[in-house]
């Protein structure tokens, strides 16, 4: 992706979530400038993957296959002595028809909330022993109330509905075509980007970056290294 393309989303879903009335933690404003004075009171937001994420799962096609999140708080199972919390939020911005791939958590529980605008489409699997699609049924909460489901079938969730997906649950989501784009909240255990995604399918997790201008505000992954916390 290019990073004029990266600045633009994050533009876009500034405003989209500001009108939907959702606000953001100040940091989700820093500037590279600003990023610059933080030290180590920061250290929280660096190490636990808090912030801006713009993927396009190295498909190069956002549009169609991508995602846009932004880490609100999240604990952290390496530095469960510092970071003690065990649960993380994300909010989201889901364009219609916009693919996030099939994936499954081994250890992530995680609620998906319709925060508002649009309908949004999951479609659930359960993962077999080689981590492929099974053709069992199983079940899902949907806002307290169990549903069966057939391996294909697909959730429709709108604003105000959430579903809760437990590990080994595969499931692809998408804005419906014509009702809007999406406002999605994610309320789960600890997010791990690095060790607790199974894609159905060989993606990359980040975008490969074409730095064509200068960042409007830094990705998840490129904060600068701030002061060394001492830890007791």
């Amino acid at each position: 992706m290019k990073r004029s393309e990266i600045n633009r989303y994050i533009a876009e879903a500034i405003d989209y979530i500001d009108k939907s009335g959702f606000r953001l933690p100040p940091f989700a404003f820093w500037s590279p400038d600003e990023w610059k004075t933080k030290g180590e009171e920061a250290d929280e937001i660096r190490e636990n993957g808090l912030g801006w994420d713009v993927t396009d799962y190295g498909l190069n096609e956002f549009m169609s296959t991508g995602l846009l999140l932004f880490t609100i708080r999240n604990g952290n199972f390496a530095r469960k002595d510092y970071y003690p919390k065990g649960y993380a939020e994300k909010i989201m911005v889901v364009r219609e028809d916009q693919i996030t791939p099939f994936h499954y958590h081994w250890n992530k529980r995680e609620d998906i909330i319709n925060r508002g605008g649009g309908e949004l489409l999951i479609e659930l699997y359960l993962a077999d022993d080689k981590n492929g699609l099974s053709d069992t049924t199983f079940s899902v909460a949907i806002d307290g109330v169990r549903r069966q489901v057939a391996p294909g079938d697909k959730v429709a969730l709108t604003p105000g509905e959430s579903i809760c997906l437990e590990p080994y649950i595969y499931h692809s989501f998408w804005g419906k075509t014509g009702a809007g784009t999406v406002l999605v909240g994610e309320v789960s255990d600890v997010n791990d980007d690095n060790n607790d995604n199974c894609f159905l399918d060989k993606l990359g997790r980040y975008p490969k970056i074409i730095e064509d201008e200068l960042p409007l505000h830094y990705l998840c992954t490129e904060y600068p290294k701030g002061g060394k916390l001492i830890r007791t």
